[in-house]
This record gives structure tokens, sequence and C-alpha cells, in this order.
């Protein structure tokens, strides 16, 4: 009897350890994620405002000087 209460006691501490690296793991996935958007978001700004300097970049050629 004392054989099979010490095999169940390891079992449930396994489980507890378990739980508790899954529980850490799940944080850090959200965290992960979260900072996915968050660069996603970044990175779609930068796109657009690279998109508005090439545009002024190619512009600036077709504008006569003012000397002329």
């Amino acid at each position: 009897m004392k054989n099979i209460d010490d095999r169940l006691i390891n079992v449930e501490t396994k489980l507890a350890y378990l739980e508790d690296f899954i529980n850490k793991l799940q944080e850090i996935a959200v965290e992960h994620s979260e900072s996915i958007e968050r660069l996603k978001q970044e990175n779609r700004m930068l796109k657009t405002k690279l998109g508005d300097i090439e545009d002024s970049v190619q512009e600036i050629p077709n504008i006569r000087p003012p000397h002329y």
C-alpha cells in the first residue's frame, strides 16, 4: 500500500509541476502574441510613412526650381 501511495504522490507532484509549466507557457504565448500585434501595427505605420516619403521624393525632380 505504501508503494501505491508513493507513486500517487509522485504523479500528483509531476502533475502540479506540469500545470504550473503550462500556465507559464500560456502567459509567455500571450505576451508574444501581444508583442507580435504591436510589431505588426508599427510595421504598417512605417510602411505608410515610407510610402509617403517615397512619393514626396519622386515629386521633387518634377518641381521647377525657383530661380527659373
